[in-house]
């Protein structure tokens, strides 16, 4: 999932913490350039003060290398290589206390190593990065700075570990940081579909868990939109391609419509001919709650341009829960609630301009709604509701709907894509979210 960064103000290095540059890999990553504020050190001897520069220096440049994206597992695997060196290096400065006569050589080459593995990363820079000046310094920064260690290496001395252990803690809590600024944004692109599996009829839903763990990738699988009580689990996203089931519940009522959500190990969905939502537990296997919608339209009265029963759809986002259906105090345009996750009361409700019955599809992101014009081929995001400001924005975002015909499409938070049911496959989209990062001195 690619995210196009905007700066808002200048922050003197003195002041505060500054992302002042982006850029996107070719996987679709983001990075940005972090300048650090500075710090008075206190002044021992030549190569003290050397490594003290040296130690700025790293930190300033892994500030400027930060992965936003897990979309993808590569990417959550690229994020769990770099958390586990951390861990090694912490290790390692444990050892070096210990017996740093003996060990110190060799670590100060394994931190050589690891700024050589940055290397490849700019290339990846260059081709996507607008500001050829400032890559061209970052480029000469990483050459010195692999110099500089190997001159050290060559020249051991007496250095502050302590000092430089808690300054790999203090980046990688920066680090994360950084990451939770970044949770959020609006709309700006759809690429793909990726198709991910060709399987059942031509309505049908298909999701994993928003907030489920990392290791939990669990796919649930729900054909048709008004015939079957059957779901179908899967332990993996591998599994659910090879047909490869886990497990097979089948629910106490009928479902209509396929705007189902799986959310944090519970299904939501709406009962058949009626405008009632429940709560569904995998773990127990019974209903946990349930509420009707007032005045919700149901049973085909206001369902999206495809029809089959979706009057009423639930989904989640980065905010929670909301249900997304019409009424006919609203004259069957759409109304937008958000639902507390155990009783599935209504916290509060938004009543748009846009008519339920002429949008194909919508889904939430970062409490925003965005609905499509339509459900064919030409689609595009066309209108969109912030619950924030309460105000709406006509809005021109095409994608490609390659096989014609979509039947159900939702934003998951944590994978930040687009599962969509489009004619008997099953695809995923990718968003591009615009975003503006706030340092802490914006406050």
């Amino acid at each position: 999932f690619f995210f196009v960064l905007f700066f808002q103000t200048q922050i003197s290095p003195r002041e505060g913490w500054q992302v002042y540059s982006s850029a996107q890999d070719p996987d679709g990553r983001c990075i940005c350039t972090v300048v650090a504020p500075e710090q008075n050190l206190c002044s021992r001897d030549a190569k003290s003060k050397q490594l003290r520069q040296l130690l700025e220096k790293v930190q300033n440049m892994s500030q400027s290398i930060e992965v936003l994206n897990l979309r993808t597992q590569r990417d959550f695997q690229y994020v769990q290589k770099m958390e586990t060196q951390m861990k090694g290096l912490r290790s390692k400065f444990r050892q070096i206390e210990e017996d740093r006569k003996n060990l110190l050589t060799r670590h100060f080459q394994d931190l050589k190593e690891k700024m050589d593995e940055l290397q490849p990363l700019i290339p990846v820079l260059e081709q996507y990065k607008t500001d050829a000046r400032l890559i061209t310094q970052f480029k000469e920064e990483i050459r010195n700075l692999t110099g500089t260690l190997t001159t050290i290496q060559h020249e051991i001395g007496a250095f502050d570990y302590e000092e430089l252990h808690q300054r790999v803690l203090g980046l990688e809590t920066r680090l994360r940081d950084c990451m939770k600024k970044l949770t959020c944004g609006k709309l700006m692109k759809i690429t793909g579909p990726v198709t991910i599996k060709a399987s059942g009829p031509r309505f049908g839903a298909w999701m994993t868990d928003p907030i489920a763990s990392e290791k939990n990738n669990r796919v649930w699988y729900m054909e048709g939109f008004t015939t079957s009580k059957i779901v179908r689990e899967y332990k993996s996203m591998a599994d659910f391609v090879t047909g490869a089931e886990s497990r097979t519940y089948t629910l106490p009522v009928k479902w209509a419509g396929t705007s189902h959500l799986v959310y944090n190990g519970s299904l939501y969905f709406n009962k058949y001919q009626s405008n009632i939502i429940i709560k569904y537990s995998f773990g127990t296997g019974k209903i946990l709650a349930q509420r009707s919608l007032d005045n919700a339209g149901f049973n085909n009265v206001y369902p999206y341009t495809w029809g089959g029963y979706s009057d009423i759809d639930l989904m989640a986002d980065e905010f929670g829960l909301w249900a997304v259906y019409a009424t006919n105090q609203n004259a069957g345009n759409i109304v937008i609630s958000q639902l507390r996750q155990d009783t599935l009361e209504v916290l509060k409700s938004w009543s748009t301009g846009y008519p339920k019955r002429s949008a194909g599809e919508s889904f939430m992101i970062c409490g925003t709604l965005y609905v499509t014009n339509n459900h064919l081929t030409g689609a595009k995001v066309y209108y969109s509701y912030s619950t924030k400001s309460s105000t709406y924005e006509y809005m021109d975002i095409p994608f490609h709907n390659q096989y014609f015909h979509i039947s159900m499409l939702d934003y998951n938070a944590r994978d930040r894509a687009l599962y969509a049911w489009n004619n008997g496959h099953q695809v995923l989209f990718n968003v591009t979210l615009f975003h503006i990062i706030k340092t802490d001195s914006d406050v």
